[in-house]
């Protein structure tokens, strides 16, 4: 009888634990399930290899021995980046597959069309691929962290350089016409002032349009000194190029999302893209400099275990590395308190976290009043075979 009451106690204790609650899905003894979704096809398939990086460090981490024992079952499905599409899958990653939490849920428009669902569920969504300003806002997204520095303060950034670099220049911007792009036309319009309309001339495409060189011809025709792109890589690419066939000799500045080598600046030509400008917080897998560099030589490494034969210069695998670093750290910290409290808590409690393949100086230091992880960022040029990094290390809490 002893020996059945001591059986029936140790039964209780476990069920009891945070990884076995009943009300905690996605966690066993052995693994944890996490979602994600992203654009693997559609217009903006470039930025959904941030999706396979991160897919590819989960395997790197499971081959490794997991965290604290467990596995992590990744669920990653396309989107196309389409709303209604993104809306589906994220009902059969909670429903369905009963995940634990979201992790690393990429583009604007699908995580706007699923946070109200994933809130009404209490299901966090950590490290969201977007820098849309709205999902800052705690009261509003109060399960949300975001894996990008805010386009509203990316874009601050780039108007203040612009106002020091071309103080008497008139600016074109070439706009997504959703919440990314709107963001950045925000930022200058808040810096500017009442000079914004004075100084700056805009035009907007839709993601399903083919090109957008009559934007970039006409947005020429105004005779702005510099053009701000804001959008994704594909028209991006086309933008740079565009600019560069008609004989727009302007400055040229484009949004984190599109800065990478591989995804943008290769299909725009790198001669055309020769002194191209973008905010970061990576190092340069391409610059020399970095090649000894312990975290750039892990990196490779990893690319050349995990994805053999991939574009390297594509900054979007580096993203999805990042991201998994990010998640390894979250995890390493709810120790065995796999709560969707406590996960969402310690993703809010990262203090002083360097990233190897960040630029020096640059840390991830989060709190429970706000949603972002990464706050700070370095302008780049583009000098035809490298970035070259300039100017001061900008955190946006000061911008």
């Amino acid at each position: 009888m002893l020996r059945k009451w001591k059986s029936l106690a140790v039964l209780l204790v476990l069920l009891g634990s945070p990884a076995f609650a009943a009300d905690e899905p996605g966690v066993t003894a052995t693994e944890i399930k996490i979602g994600g979704v992203f654009p693997f096809s559609g217009p903006a398939s470039s930025i959904g290899l941030v999706g396979k990086g991160l897919i590819a460090y989960i395997q790197s981490l499971n081959d490794r021995g997991g965290i604290s024992g467990r596995k992590i079952n990744y669920v990653a499905y396309d989107d196309a980046y389409s709303p209604p599409k993104a809306v589906e899958q994220v009902r059969k990653l909670v429903e369905s597959d009963e995940v634990a939490f979201m992790f690393g849920q990429l583009g604007t428009p699908a995580i706007s069309a699923t946070s109200k669902y994933l809130k009404s569920k209490g299901v966090p969504s950590i490290a969201i691929v977007s820098g849309s300003s709205k999902f800052t806002d705690v009261a509003s997204y109060p399960l949300i962290t975001t894996g990008l520095v805010s386009y509203d303060t990316e874009g601050k950034i780039y108007a203040k350089y612009l106002t020091k670099a071309l103080p008497n220049a008139k600016y074109a911007i070439l706009y997504q016409n959703d919440d990314l792009g709107k963001d950045y036309v925000n930022a200058f319009k808040a810096f500017l002032g009442k000079d914004y309309d004075r100084r700056v001339v805009t035009a907007s495409y839709e993601v399903t349009e083919p090109t957008v060189d009559s934007q970039i011809t006409n947005l020429k025709s105004s005779g702005a000194d510099a053009l701000m792109i804001a959008g994704t890589p594909k028209f991006a690419a086309q933008a740079i190029r565009q600019a560069s066939l008609i004989g727009w000799k302007a400055t040229v500045i484009i949004n984190f999302p599109s800065g990478s080598v591989g995804g943008t600046l290769t299909p725009a030509g790198l001669d055309k893209s020769t002194g191209v400008i973008v905010g970061t917080i990576n190092k340069d897998v391409v610059d020399p400099k970095w090649k000894d560099d312990p975290g750039m030589q892990a990196y490779r490494a990893f690319i050349d275990k995990y994805l053999p034969g991939v574009d390297i210069t594509n900054g979007s695998y580096l993203t999805g590395y990042q991201q998994g670093i990010l998640l390894e750290q979250i995890l390493k910290q709810c120790g065995d308190d796999l709560s969707r409290k406590n996960i969402l808590a310690q993703a809010k409690n990262l203090r002083d976290f360097v990233v190897p393949t960040a630029l020096p100086g640059i840390k991830i230091n989060t709190s429970e009043t706000e949603n972002m992880i990464w706050t700070q960022m370095r302008l780049q040029r583009w000098t035809g075979s490298t970035w070259e990094a300039f100017g001061e290390v900008l955190d946006a809490r000061s911008e």
